[in-house]
């Protein structure tokens, strides 16, 4: 099944008049062109089916929301993160695991070689002394003795080794460690995804900036044809040189050097956010999010901002954790230490059994309890520089920590400020536009009637191009800015969710 998707032209932008309409299936979009000799290029309606999960962000139009969250979903770094994350759960469960006694168990069967024990005894008659109360004593003989052979060896064993001295020095350390390896690789995880969407978004607003621009130098072609053709009609009459001409063919050649730039970039960004969500189609998008409308004002307090994000950054909470996990180590690695004690039981059935003596060809079951102590006094050299090199990780990472805490604090504050320019410069920037499409006008007029020169004209066109872009990047930068200080602030990690285990 084909899903049909129209392209729309044109994007409204910042006192730029724009008609924009989306359409999704069999209806058909009005789209704007804003130069008829040079329109946008046509796109394919026919487009490959996406999977379900991404069927609605195309279908409804590509928001900056939905790019994070499809980016977030589908980023390569985060699934590494993630199979991180596995890794460091199986340790756990490995860890849970040594908590239990050691019980093995044992089967054998062996074929022993035939051969002639060697017998006691010679045969030869003994007199033995006669009993009380009788004269004369009887003769016996030595019989021959020797021990059974038995060819055929069954054995049944289990054992049951419980480490004593591990649960208090080892195995809880061992535990601890994993868990805190575990938490910190899955805060490693949210951060992943919480960077591929913030990513994401900027690579949106790019894309809107990009198209915004390819809007306004068709704009601007529109403006040097007309100003090309009046140079000519006013050369025809005699108000105009030949310099006039000249000057207005250059500047028209230029804005076409501008449309194609534009052009190349707007594809180059759009392919960025067709890559930042993965999806399975090279075709264009559809835009969903107006730029024309100034984000509402940015309420918030840097100091808090601050606080909370040394409270919610995943960056912060995964070398905390990783650090943890280092001294728990190295308190494991020290307890080598001391004497591991170990208590042991053990349940033979065996035929013949060894420990009966004449071995017997039957089954006989036997067991045997008792404790182990084992020490080396060389273990105490090793497990001390073990322990030292795992505490001096220990404190790397807390020193990484305070460098990165710093990091994010001057982060937040560039962010936030960042934010408060881009609010006063969209005021300024529609001011400037006012101006300056009031100033093209004038000129303009003033060309037509002879009054004025090509080449003031070509400056307030100039003028009105710088004008129309600063617009359009104020109103882009404002959006941005807030996508950086949300990330700031650990705002957009602490959106995200791993599920546990």
């Amino acid at each position: 099944m084909k899903r049909n998707i129209v392209q729309c032209s044109g994007i409204p932008l910042l006192a730029f008049s724009a008609t924009v309409a989306l359409s999704v299936g069999n209806a058909h979009a009005q789209t704007v062109t804003p130069a008829k000799e040079a329109p946008l290029p046509a796109v394919s309606t026919d487009l490959v089916p996406l999977p379900d999960e991404l069927a609605n962000v195309v279908a409804s139009g590509v928001t900056a929301d939905k790019v994070g969250a499809a980016a977030a979903a589908t980023s390569y770094e985060a699934q590494a993160a993630l199979a991180t994350l596995e890794s460091t759960s199986a340790r756990v469960d490995q860890a849970l695991v040594a908590f239990l006694p050691r019980l093995s168990a044992k089967a054998a069967y062996s074929r022993l070689s035939d051969f002639t024990p060697p017998a006691f005894g010679t045969g030869a008659l003994v007199a033995t002394p006669a009993p009380a109360g009788t004269l004369n004593p009887s003769p016996t003989i030595a019989a021959n003795f020797s021990f059974p052979l038995v060819l055929n060896n069954y054995l049944l064993q289990a054992q049951l080794a419980i480490p004593v001295s591990d649960y208090f020095l080892r195995i809880a350390k061992v535990y601890s460690a994993a868990t805190h390896a575990e938490d910190a690789a899955r805060f490693d995880v949210i951060a992943a995804r919480a960077k591929s969407s913030t990513d994401g978004k900027i690579a949106y607003y790019n894309w809107l900036r990009a198209r915004g621009a390819l809007y306004i130098s068709f704009q601007a072609q529109n403006d040097v044809r007309t100003h090309l053709k009046d140079a000519r009609n006013a050369l025809a009459v005699g108000h105009a040189s030949m310099a006039d001409v000249l000057r207005a063919e250059t500047a028209s050649a230029n804005a076409e050097l501008l449309v194609e730039r534009s052009r190349s970039l707007h594809e180059v960004t759009e392919k960025q956010v067709v890559i930042a969500m993965h999806l399975p189609t090279d075709d264009r998008l559809i835009v969903g999010e107006r730029v024309d409308v100034p984000p509402p004002p940015y309420v918030g307090n840097l100091k808090l901002l601050v606080n909370e994000a040394h409270s919610q950054r995943p960056e912060l909470k995964s070398i905390e954790l990783n650090a943890k996990a280092s001294r728990a180590n190295a308190t494991l690695l020290k307890a080598g230490r001391y004497p591991s004690l170990i208590a042991l039981g053990e349940a033979t059935y065996a035929n013949p059994n060894p420990r009966r003596i004449p071995a017997s060809n039957d089954w006989f079951p036997t067991w045997a309890v008792g404790a182990q102590v084992t020490w080396s006094p060389n273990d105490v050299g090793s497990a001390n520089a073990q322990g030292n090199e795992w505490d001096a990780r220990a404190a790397t990472l807390d020193a990484q920590k305070q460098l990165v805490r710093d990091g994010i604090e001057l982060e937040v504050h560039h962010a936030y400020n960042i934010v408060r320019e881009a609010d006063l410069a969209i005021g300024t920037t529609r001011r400037q536009l006012v101006s300056a499409t009031e100033a093209h006008r004038v000129a303009r007029e003033l060309f037509t009637h002879g009054r004025a020169t090509s080449t003031t004209l070509t400056d307030a066109e100039t003028d009105l191009l710088r004008a129309r872009l600063e617009a359009l990047n104020a109103s882009i930068e404002a959006r941005m800015a807030r996508v950086r200080l949300e990330h700031a602030a650990g705002r957009v990690a602490k959106a995200m969710v791993v599920t546990p285990r």
